[in-house]
Parts: structure tokens; sequence; C-alpha cells
């Protein structure tokens, strides 16, 4: 043992360091232990701590005190022996894969700001579940069974939660189930049928509630990212993104089929179960309610469509302080867009004007047939307010302009000729 140990001075100090620094092998953590000869490994090491340590060593203290030196040089020498069999060991016992522990996967800087986002905003995301009374045929008892669910998200740390009107529609029961589990009990405050928009109220601990900023819909761009959260299918808070595809959209209302307009297009994957939860900017504000799918079989096709939080806001605001929306009519049917284009013109064909409804009130002449069973056409609105109308949406789109009270100006072709009857619109009556 003493005879190793005087090896090891039989060498300068520079000289040891020299071989110290280049006798270790160079690897990467991507080399398994298995491909490193244990031999090689663990020897160098060994030599290289016990010089380290005494080339330092004052070389006239150690005449006067040789013999102490190397007692003390047999013990450590023992000791790391011990030291590098005892690895040696654990090296051979573990799996080569798991020798060196994996440094956690990093994460680009827009991954890490999409995944930031969801864990921000879903807290803000509720599960709407739709249950309609039935009664059973045998036993003729009422239950309250599972018609639907979607999605919807808090608006306020009141309790006011806003979702699409066709995710409760016909609901004689609604439940709200916050991003903890919690589920409430709703109640509908208000709904509006034509643009699909409706407000529920759960109460609700306002530190469970964590409404989402809102944003502004107004200054879109086609192509910027998007993210929808929702429920699809039952699985709860999915988070699905994509682009704005297309802008100034026009959807029609699944209830009323009146047209909806400014509609925002995107290839975000919204499924049956989306609907009513929110679409946002990367900012993480709410741009728009997902409330609709252009899709044959049913599922996303790429096309999604989300209502403006423009339009939304304003309408949510009406519901919280009246329970409904006031919206001015005319109070008129009218034909189908296509059969007015058989016909060879361009209007909209009246083809009921009820006399207690602001058309009827004006004069305006519905369509009926005559004493020998002859059709006989009503008016064609042709435009309000010097506005053109050629269709349906045109004619909408131009009401929802106006104000209940206003007094517009309607031309209507009347056999061969034009007329202009002045019409005072009337709201809308409520709907149970």
């Amino acid at each position: 043992m003493a005879a190793l140990a005087s090896t090891f001075f039989s060498s300068t100090p520079k000289a040891s360091r020299s071989f110290a620094a280049n006798s270790i092998p160079k690897f990467t953590l991507t080399k398994s232990l298995s491909q490193i000869n244990r031999t090689n490994f663990i020897a160098p090491i060994v030599a290289s701590a016990l010089r380290d340590k005494f080339v330092r060593s004052d070389f006239d203290s150690e005449l006067e005190s040789r013999s102490g030196l190397k007692k003390i040089v047999d013990s450590l020498f023992v000791l790391c022996a011990s030291v590098a069999l005892s690895a040696s060991l654990f090296v051979a016992d573990v799996d080569s894969a798991a020798a060196f522990v994996a440094s956690p996967r990093k994460l680009q800087s827009d991954e890490l700001a999409t995944v930031r986002l969801f864990q921000e905003n879903t807290p803000s995301v509720v599960y709407i579940t739709n249950l309609a009374s039935r009664q059973d045929a045998f036993t003729l008892d009422v239950l309250e069974v599972p018609q639907g669910s979607g999605s919807g998200f808090v608006w306020d740390t009141k309790g006011h939660i806003v979702t699409n009107f066709h995710v409760i529609r016909g609901a004689s029961d609604l439940k709200v189930t916050l991003a903890d589990q919690s589920t409430y009990d709703a109640k509908v405050v208000g709904f509006d049928q034509d643009k699909d928009v409706a407000v529920l109220s759960i109460d609700a601990p306002k530190d469970k509630l964590r409404p989402l900023p809102i944003g502004v819909s107004a200054d879109l761009l086609v192509g910027q990212k998007v993210f929808a959260i929702g429920n699809p299918f039952g699985l709860d808070h999915t988070l699905t993104t994509g682009v704005i595809s297309g802008l100034r959209r026009e959807i029609s209302s699944a209830a009323t089929g009146r047209p909806i307009q400014d509609v925002i297009q995107t290839d975000a994957a919204i499924n049956p179960g989306n609907s009513g939860g929110p679409l946002l900017d990367s900012s993480g504000s709410l741009i728009g309610i997902n409330t609709a799918i252009y899709s044959p079989s049913g599922a996303s096709s790429g096309v999604g469509f989300s209502i403006p939080v423009d339009t939304v806001s304003g309408i949510v605001d009406q519901l919280v302080k009246f329970g409904k929306v006031t919206r001015p009519i005319l109070g008129i049917k009218f034909a189908p867009d296509q059969s007015v284009e058989q016909l060879g013109v361009s209007g909209v064909l009246v083809l009921d004007a009820p006399a207690n409804g602001p058309a009827g009130k004006a004069g305006l002449q519905s369509t009926k047939r005559d004493a020998y069973g002859r059709l006989v056409l009503g008016d064609i609105i042709t435009s309000v307010n010097g506005t053109k109308v050629s269709n349906g949406s045109d004619l909408y789109r131009i009401l929802d302009q106006c104000k209940v009270g206003d007094n517009v100006i309607v031309e209507v072709l009347r056999g061969d000729k034009l007329e202009k009857i002045p019409v005072l619109l009337e709201p809308k009556p409520d709907e149970s």
C-alpha cells in the first residue's frame, strides 16, 4: 500500500495535474453507463483525487513526518477504494437509461403562452346541462332527463353566465358546473332567440366566479390566432386553436331563422358541446361566442362560427337590465327569397301583414286569393328609408339599425306601381 502511495509522489505536481486532466474520458449525458468502461471511469477519478489532495502538501513537512503521512495515505486509499467499489456496484444495478435524470421538456415561447392562456381562462368556462321533464309511461312519474349539454362562461361576479339560446332551449331545469366541479341550479335571466344568446344566473360565491376579460371584435383581422375553450362531447375544458379565417359572415339563427350579421369564421375545431363557449384572442380576451359549425357530418369540418362580442355585449346588457331585448319589427311574414326570384323581381314579398301589426296598420297588402282561387300577390318591399332591399337578410339588417318608435319609409311594388308608405316600428311581442 505504501509502495503504491509512493508512486503517486514520484511525479511532479505539474505532471500530475496534466495527467489528471487528460486521463478522465469525456462523454455526454446521452451515452449510457453501460457503454463506459467502469475501470477506466473509476481509476482516474481515484488517482486524480489523491494527487490533487497531496501534491499541494509541503514536501519539507512530509520528510519530517513521513511515518504519520503514510498512515494517512493508507487510510485515504482504503476509503477511496471502498467508495469506488460501492459506486461500481451501484451503477451495475441501475438501468443505464435511468442513470441520469432527464431534464424537463423545454417549451417554446408560443407554447408557453398557449398553456398560460388555458390555465388562466379555464376557471371562467362552465359546463351547462339541459334537463327536460319526461313522464314515465308505466308509473306516470315525472322524471328529469338530460336532453343536451353545452358550454358557457362567467360574465360578472354577480353570477351571470352567458351561453347560446339553443343550449338551453326546451329546458325545464338547468345545471351549471364550474371548473372546480361544483354544481349549481341556474335560472334563466333572459334570452334573444334572433341572435342565439341567453343569460343564466347562479348563486355561487364570488371567489368562485372569474369573469372573462371582454375584448373588441370590430378590429379583428383575418389570420390572427384564436382559441376556443369548451366541453365538446361532454369532455370538460377542451382547448382548440386556430385562426380567424373570415369576417363579416352571415348565418341564420337556429331558433327563428333571422340572420346574424358580422359573424366570425374560424378554423378552430368546434364540435357539439362547444356551443356557448368563449372564443379568445391571443391575449385571453373574449372576442366571440362559439355558436355553430358548417358540417355535413355534424362534427367539426374546419368551418366554425362565433357571434362577435360587440353584438353580444349589447344584448347581454339589455337582458341583465330588462330580462329581454327590445327589437323593432315590421310585423309581416314574407315569402322565401327563391320564390321571389322565380317571379323575376327583387325584393321581399309580403305574405301576411296582420291588421294589428305595424305594417297592417300602415296599409301594406298581404298575398291572397281572389274569388276564383287565383293567387293575388301582395306588396313587394323594394327599399326601406332609401336603402335597397333585395332579400330578407337586407330587410333584417336595416331593422337592426332602427329603434322602436322610429318612422321608416317603406317603398313597395304594388302591381305595376311603386308606392312609398310610412310605417311606425313597434317592439317585438314578448316570448314565453
